[in-house]
């Protein structure tokens, strides 16, 4: 399991809530990304490789299944495609990834003055330091997620066939409804979004989503809420009226077994 920017692998706080338990009680052995939380998406790629490679060499798995979310996601099929990974992956699934990037991150870089940028930056490399980065980049990072980052990753890896190289490629994406339906910044960042991206998770436009053999759109349509950047990991623990969170991934995980992966 592959976390998203600006977070880290943290025994205390799970990126993924109540997931991997569930999961866990399902059968399922999980393993966790541990990559740096900020940095671009060709180092963090490298840090994958190194993981992964770890863990199939530990546990004689041969190879694992990738569920990443968010800019895990652009890591993660780096890694594969330019780094020979496909040996060690079986599947690769992308959560509310940013495959096209997002418009509004480009507006803010570059719309903010340098001194803010810098400040801005600084702060959080500090901050980032503590939770354990060795080498943090705050704009590293999110140049990654803007348009103009994302084409030219996607220019990197756009002549890699997943499938012809053995690995079963698939995404899922889900949007808010409104801004009440996400948590503090979400329901900030969602006005934000809508202008740039148009219907989104709070961070990521809905035409972002998609990649792979397989696109999975979540509808709560039993709410108004929607599923937000934050819920589809179970960010909040919270049970959402309308969609189970950890059956989701429950059933996930199940059809990649019945795929034989």
């Amino acid at each position: 399991m592959v976390h998203g920017v600006f977070f880290r692998d943290l025994k205390l706080l799970n990126y993924w809530g109540r997931i991997p338990k569930e999961l866990e009680k399902n059968g399922a052995k999980i393993f966790y990304g541990e990559q740096q939380s900020a940095a671009s998406a060709a180092d963090s790629a490298k840090e994958l490789c190194q993981r992964i490679k770890k863990i199939t060499e530990e546990t004689g798995c041969g190879k694992v299944n990738i569920i990443a979310h968010s800019k895990g996601g652009i890591d993660a099929k780096y890694a594969i495609a330019n780094f020979g990974l496909e040996k060690y992956v079986a599947s690769l699934t992308t959560i509310n990834t940013p495959h096209r990037g997002c418009e509004f991150a480009d507006y803010l870089l570059e719309k903010a003055p340098a001194g803010l940028k810098t400040t801005v930056s600084a702060t959080y490399n500090s901050a980032l330091k503590k939770m354990g980065d060795t080498n943090p980049s705050f704009i590293a990072a999110v140049t990654d997620l803007t348009t103009t980052g994302c084409e030219k990753t996607n220019q990197k890896i756009k002549d890699y066939d997943f499938a012809a190289h053995g690995v079963y490629a698939q995404s899922v994406g889900s949007i808010m409804k409104k801004s009440a339906s996400g948590k503090f910044p979400l329901n900030m960042s969602y006005y934000l979004v809508r202008h740039f991206d148009g219907a989104n998770d709070g961070l990521v436009g809905e035409k972002s989503f998609e990649f792979g053999e397989n696109y999975i759109f979540l509808e709560n349509k039993k709410s108004k809420r929607g599923i937000s950047h934050g819920d589809i990991i179970d960010l909040c623990r919270e049970n959402i009226n309308g969609f189970d969170v950890r059956e989701f991934y429950v059933q996930l995980v199940a059809d990649l077994k019945a795929r034989g992966f």
